[in-house]
């Protein structure tokens, strides 16, 4: 049977006790309002560990003072259905006064570089938030892996960077975008999408999809491709680009030639809805 547990002691216990017995020890950090993506991550963590350790919980600190907090879609009940059909040993689902307890102050920063552009310039605490639970997370489960999706990128970068920078003896694993059967990436936000605006919607993905067609055929300008993307945009009332950036995929470095591997970044607001997607291209 499933475990949820709500208090940091009860998930230490499980965690370690397990690692006693001889286990492997798998993570999925997850904000709840579970879709494809994060079963996705369930089942590949359930394949490779003998304990399956899930995480439910909306960080406060990676979220702005005008960001969705608040707003953000909730539904535990479902949540942990899910959690169990996809094989999850416990689900760790904790308040904030449990990991943020009063006189709470300290937070881990990777500065530059990896947060210096894309959401981290627009979302300028996101990601000392992110790191910072992350970091908590590891240090409370001490998972062998933790998965993360590909959707979110710059994330996964930022946090293998700071497990490099920090020694921390656990391997962070990307996992593949899931999309939509029409592209659209997955997403806990899309709910918050109206049917005309997640027709709009679509855009991210295939303008993605043509930009990697446009590199193909050998356009090797940054420049030329975000251009393209913007193009795509362009007439769509409900769309307001917030960056299209083309960077190196493990440094976030910003390119100006597509000479190797490259990372197309987008994060557009659809009506009030921030979304974000990529593709990697090689040339």
């Amino acid at each position: 049977m499933m475990q949820l547990v709500r208090k940091i002691d009860e998930i230490k216990a499980a965690a370690r006790g397990a690692a006693r017995e001889g286990k492997s020890v798998g993570l999925v950090p997850t904000m709840g309002y579970l879709h494809e993506g994060h079963i996705s991550l369930m089942k590949k963590a359930r394949a490779e560990n003998d304990f399956l350790a899930v995480s439910i919980f909306v960080n406060p600190t990676q979220f702005g003072p005008s960001e969705d907090l608040d707003s953000y879609p909730r539904d535990l009940e479902r949540d942990l259905r899910l959690c169990e059909e996809a094989g999850v040993n416990i689900v760790f689902a904790p308040e904030s006064s449990e990991m943020y307890p009063e006189g709470y102050s300290t937070y881990v920063t990777v500065e530059g570089g990896v947060t210096a552009g894309l959401c981290g310039k627009s979302r300028p605490i996101h990601f000392r938030g992110v790191a910072t639970v992350v970091t908590k997370l590891f240090n409370i489960v001490r998972p062998e892996r933790a998965y993360f999706g590909q959707k979110d990128a710059q994330q996964v970068a930022v946090i293998k960077k700071m497990v490099r920078d920090t020694n921390q003896d656990v391997q962070v694993i990307a996992c593949p975008i899931v999309r939509e059967a029409d592209g659209l990436a997955l997403s806990s936000r899309n709910t918050y999408l109206s049917p005309s605006e997640r027709q709009d919607a679509l855009t991210l993905s295939s303008s993605l999809f043509g930009a990697v067609g446009l590199i193909s055929s050998g356009e090797k300008s940054a420049a030329a491709v975000r251009g393209y993307i913007e193009s795509r945009f362009a007439g769509i009332e409900s769309a307001s680009i917030d960056y299209i950036e083309i960077v190196d995929p493990d440094t976030m470095e910003p390119l100006s030639l597509i000479s190797n591997r490259a990372l197309i970044a987008i994060a557009v607001k659809i009506g009030k809805t921030r979304l974000i997607d990529n593709i990697v291209a090689e040339v």
